[in-house]
């Protein structure tokens, strides 16, 4: 038996391991195949993050995290169903003129990272830092007025605007809503030997103030809603809308500062109040360059500044996390990445913090891939709640302006049934003409005007029904537990769709608006109950409280 057994181990596990290694190979292609981007390598992108010396590692995947997530497979599965269910409802969101943007439904090619801030704070910079090589040109001054779309490819490759937004599968089509100011204000840059293989990268234009009298914020005047408006559209296009158009389909948010402009522009602030709000669990704020600083309160000075600015326009007690990082602009004869100013301004320890900030943020730019698949369930989470928030509430409306205009209805009906039944007695009793003929005049007058006086009636009770008041009265009574329990996720998403719910039932008209069925609520329901916890299941981790185990 011992014999037999040093015999069988050794042969077991050589099987073991050439299973263990056909099992690596199979994922390794499966890895490979998994693109769903026609112009990514397929093979060389490993071997180019190998021969690179400079690469930051902090990023990479490790093999355990590999493991934890589902195959390739299954997260291909997961997208497809996921746009399944988001097409699926958009025909009803049509129909109810609802909150849902035309072409929600469909995302971008490959995952995207989006970059946003003040100019000359270095976003540039760190998207050179992070594709390993020079294709964004830096500056102090502001060096681009354009939306950039960087995209890993086989060779180098430069499109506009007007051929990156009319490509049918790269997923930019929607910004044509935009207007050709900013089609023209757009551009692709394909490039072959870049680190980010597997997603995309998106530089906007440098954020400055217009010369308007409150600094591109805001204004509650209405003295200043004119100015607001020119604001608004400064650079020929709705810039905040584009920004905001951006951010939702993004997977990572980066929001650069620097310490020359700590949070003191505008427009950066208006930009984070109306264009990322909603948007925390992927918004990552950067204060970079902050090893500029040679004295400490200086550092304390422009920290402070930019905690007051954010105070503003973050409506919380506790401000989130803000990365102050630098980036390596020399290296030494030893090989250890230096800033500038590191010599005189901060000493080792100091500046090494700064470096794990940044790998901080750099590891989050590199989980895009991987954070796609929870953005595009929460993205369909969010959308069906909007939807059926804006049916429940549009039903409700409908159906208290369709009981008043029932029973005006019933009232000319039965003024006019008198009427007749009375002309009819009179008839068959031979009772004069004269009286008849009254009769008669005196029900046309009657009804005709009992129709005037309810279609006014009606006009102001539309009015009222679409007012603020009545409308967040409607929502009260179609969700008094949420009311009840100040659900605060509720209550969000209600300020989202409120005014948008408005404009649509007064653009389409109480009378004329569609009447929402049981089957419909009942199908998004469903969404909201089974399919997306469902998702949910298969795109978690494995841990030990999950069921697929």
């Amino acid at each position: 038996n011992m014999f037999a057994s040093t015999l069988i181990r050794p042969a077991a596990a050589r099987l073991v391991h050439s299973r263990q290694l056909a099992h690596r190979g199979i994922r390794l292609k499966t890895a490979r195949c998994s693109s769903t981007w026609n112009w990514a390598k397929s093979s060389s992108s490993a071997s180019n993050d190998e021969d690179n010396s400079s690469a930051p590692t902090s990023g990479s995947p490790n093999n355990n995290d590999n493991d934890r997530n589902p195959p390739p497979s299954v997260q291909q599965s997961i997208l497809n169903q996921c746009s399944e269910l988001h097409s699926s409802i958009m025909p009803f969101n049509t129909s109810l003129q609802g909150p849902l943007a035309k072409n929600s439904d469909k995302g971008t090619s490959l995952p995207f990272v989006f970059l946003v801030g003040n100019h000359s704070s270095g976003k540039s910079s760190f998207i050179n830092y992070v594709l390993g090589r020079s294709v964004q040109t830096a500056g102090v001054a502001p060096t681009d007025d354009c939306f950039t779309v960087i995209a890993p490819g086989p060779r180098d490759v430069d499109q506009d605007g007007p051929a990156l937004v009319g490509d049918p599968d790269i997923g930019f089509e929607g910004l044509r809503q935009f207007g050709p100011t900013l089609i023209h204000h757009t551009q692709l840059k394909v490039r072959d030997g870049i680190r980010n293989q597997d997603f995309m990268i998106i530089d906007s234009p440098g954020m400055i103030d217009s010369p308007v009298n409150y600094g591109g914020m805001v204004s509650n005047n209405s003295k200043d809603r004119s100015s607001t408006s020119s604001a608004i559209m400064d650079r020929g296009y709705d810039f905040q809308g584009v920004v905001r158009w951006m951010a939702e389909r993004a997977d990572v948010v980066l929001l650069f500062f620097d310490p020359d402009k700590p949070g003191t522009t505008g427009e950066t602030l208006n930009i984070l109040l109306h264009s990322l709000g909603g948007m925390d669990h992927k918004l990552l704020i950067v204060l970079n360059k902050a090893d500029q600083f040679k004295k400490i309160h200086d550092f304390a000075r422009a920290y402070g500044s930019l905690c007051w600015n954010l105070s503003k326009v973050i409506p919380r007690k506790d401000l989130p996390r803000i990365f102050t990082m630098c980036l390596p602009v020399a290296s030494t004869t030893d090989g250890e990445a230096k800033s500038a100013t590191t010599t005189e301004a901060l000493d080792r320890h100091a500046l090494a913090d700064l470096h794990q900030s940044r790998d901080d943020v750099l590891a989050e730019v590199m989980k895009a891939p991987k954070r796609r698949i929870d953005n595009v369930i929460t993205n369909l989470h969010d959308s069906v709640h909007l939807l059926l928030m804006h049916a429940v509430v549009a039903e409700d409306v409908r159906a208290r302006y369709s009981k008043r205009q029932w029973e005006n209805r019933m009232q000319e009906v039965s003024s006019l049934v008198l009427g007749v039944g009375l002309s009819a007695l009179g008839i068959h009793f031979d009772v004069p003409l004269q009286f008849t003929g009254g009769v008669v005049a005196a029900t046309v007058i009657g009804v005709g005007g009992m129709h005037w006086f309810n279609s006014s009636k009606l006009k102001d009770a539309e009015e009222q029904l679409t007012s603020i008041e009545e409308l967040s009265a409607s929502f009260q009574r179609t969700h008094p537990q949420e009311v009840s329990e100040a659900d605060e996720f509720y209550s969000a998403i209600w300020a989202r769709i409120r005014d948008p719910l408005r404009l649509s039932l007064w653009r389409t008209g109480l009378s004329d608006f569609p009447a929402v069925s049981k089957s419909d609520v009942a199908k998004l329901q469903n969404i909201l109950d089974e399919e997306i916890p469902r998702l949910r299941r298969l795109a978690s981790p494995s841990h030990h409280g999950s069921k697929h185990m």
